[in-house]
C-alpha cells in the first residue's frame, strides 16, 4: 500500500493544503471560498512572478463562462487579503501590479525536496534563515497594521469623549 504525499504549501504562518482545499494559519482553518482559494493556489504556483489578469481569467473561468470578470477577480483578491490580514498598500503576500495582474511576493515552501542541492549563497544566508526573516517581517507588518488601527480607535474615542464633554458644559 503506497501513500500519496500531502500537497502543502507554507508561507509565513500559513499553510495551503491543496488536497483538503484549506488555508490554515498556525494550524487553525481559515474560511476561504472556492474561487479565492483557486486564485491563491494559482499565485503560489509561481511565487515572485507576475500573473496577468488574462492568465487568471483563463485559469479560473472556463471558456464560455459569463461573469463580470474584473469585479470577480477584485473580490477574490480582497477575500484572500482579508483572510490573511494582508494590505493592498503594504503587501506582505499579495502584490497588485496596476492594470497588469498580481504577484505572490512571499517565499513559498512546497515541502518537496529540491531536485539538486543548492549551493549556499556567498553571504552565508541560508534559505531557512531567509524564510524566518520573511516570516518576522510579515508578523511585524501585521502588528504595525493592528497598532495603527488601535491608534485610530483611540483617537476616535477621545474625540467622542471631548465632544460629549463640550456639549455637557455648553448645555449645562
Amino acid at each position: 500500500m503506497t501513500s500519496t504525499p500531502v500537497r502543502i504549501r507554507r508561507f509565513g504562518p500559513f499553510e495551503l493544503d491543496l488536497d483538503a482545499g484549506e488555508l490554515r494559519k498556525d494550524g487553525r482553518r481559515i474560511k476561504v471560498q472556492p474561487q479565492p482559494f483557486r486564485l491563491l493556489v494559482l499565485l503560489t504556483n509561481r511565487p515572485g512572478l507576475l500573473i496577468s489578469r488574462e492568465q487568471i481569467r483563463t485559469e479560473l473561468w472556463p471558456e464560455g463562462t459569463f461573469v463580470d470578470f474584473d469585479q470577480s477577480v477584485n473580490f477574490a483578491v480582497k477575500q484572500i487579503r482579508d483572510a490573511m490580514g494582508d494590505s493592498a498598500t503594504r503587501p506582505v503576500y499579495l502584490e497588485t501590479v496596476p492594470r497588469q495582474g498580481y504577484r505572490f511576493v512571499a517565499p513559498v515552501d512546497s515541502g518537496a525536496p529540491p531536485l539538486a542541492p543548492r549551493p549556499e549563497p556567498t553571504t552565508g544566508t541560508t534559505i531557512r534563515l531567509q524564510k524566518a526573516i520573511w516570516a518576522n517581517i510579515a508578523e511585524l507588518r501585521v502588528a504595525e497594521q493592528r497598532r495603527r488601527q488601535l491608534t485610530y480607535y483611540a483617537i476616535a474615542a477621545t474625540a467622542a469623549v471631548l465632544t460629549a464633554l463640550t456639549l455637557f458644559l455648553v448645555l449645562r
